[in-house]
């Protein structure tokens, strides 16, 4: 009688799990299935499924995107932004951890309280100041990314250095290691699953983001996917099937690479909690 009602008791979880699962993707099932539909068959009945099955929103809008150009932007911008994070934030998050003063705690209260404030309260002063400094470009782009990328992955990074033996690089020191050779030959290859981690979740911020590059490109050329997309929303008319389309495009990519990556997240993100 109980392995009975322990059955059931699992499969009403069970139940209750496949109805928040298709409740959370359903507006990603209803882009895909709009993807393929025509913009009337749209407008008829946004949650039918498309009369024929034709890919030609997708060739329209891989055209409409300049998807090569657009997409190697994306990935430059993403991958030099979090490479440059991560570089930064280890090293001063290992800085911290490790040299214990007042001063280094107050700097990491810093950066820990730094991600309480929301962008929108900064971002008008922010593009004033770098449009005075001429940065209102990619490389612009990347350095701000990596100033508000770096406060949460600082925390990341202390975290889990804090759990990494100090003797280790004691060891390197008095078989001659300099700072930085100790740093990047000791402490560095020891942090694999959190550095994995950080770039997991800095890539998919930053392939994202359409505010900051809305804010700061303005040339043609040099968009990046989620802000290309936005030309097919128009004033006065929005192509809601070459949009969705390209929305399929834009998402495609890093759903792969998270796909691909998950499992680290959850690793890395435990490990540097556990002290």
């Amino acid at each position: 009688m109980k392995t009975k009602k322990f059955s059931i008791g699992k499969l009403l979880l069970l139940l209750i799990g496949i109805i928040a699962a298709l409740l959370y993707l359903s507006p990603v099932l209803i882009l895909v299935n709009s993807s393929f539909k025509t913009l009337k068959e749209i407008y008829l009945n946004i949650l039918a499924l498309p009369e024929t099955l034709s890919f030609a929103n997708y060739s329209a809008a891989f055209a409409a995107l300049d998807f090569g150009q657009t997409f190697l932007n994306s990935v430059v911008i993403t991958v030099t932004s979090t490479i440059l994070i991560l570089l930064v934030s280890s090293m001063a998050a290992w800085a911290l951890a490790r040299y214990k003063t007042k001063t280094s705690k107050v700097l990491f209260m810093i950066f820990a309280s730094a991600q309480l404030i929301p962008f929108q309260c900064v971002m008008l002063p922010l593009v004033d100041f770098m449009d005075k400094l001429h940065l209102m470009n990619r490389p612009g782009l990347i350095f701000m990314y990596v100033g508000f990328g770096c406060s949460m992955s600082i925390v990341l990074f202390h975290g889990f250095i804090s759990n990494v033996p100090k003797e280790l690089e004691e060891a390197a020191t008095i078989d001659g290691c300099n700072l930085f050779q100790t740093f990047f030959k000791i402490v560095l290859p020891l942090l694999k699953t959190i550095l994995v981690t950080v770039a997991i979740l800095e890539v998919m911020w930053i392939w994202n983001d359409f505010l900051l590059p809305q804010l700061v490109i303005n040339k043609t050329g040099w968009q990046t996917l989620p802000l290309k997309t936005y030309l097919f929303f128009g004033q006065f008319t929005k192509k809601w099937d070459l949009a969705t389309a390209g929305l399929v495009l834009c998402m495609l990519p890093i759903v792969i690479f998270y796909l691909l990556c998950q499992k680290h997240i959850v690793k890395g993100v435990t490990e540097g909690a556990v002290k």
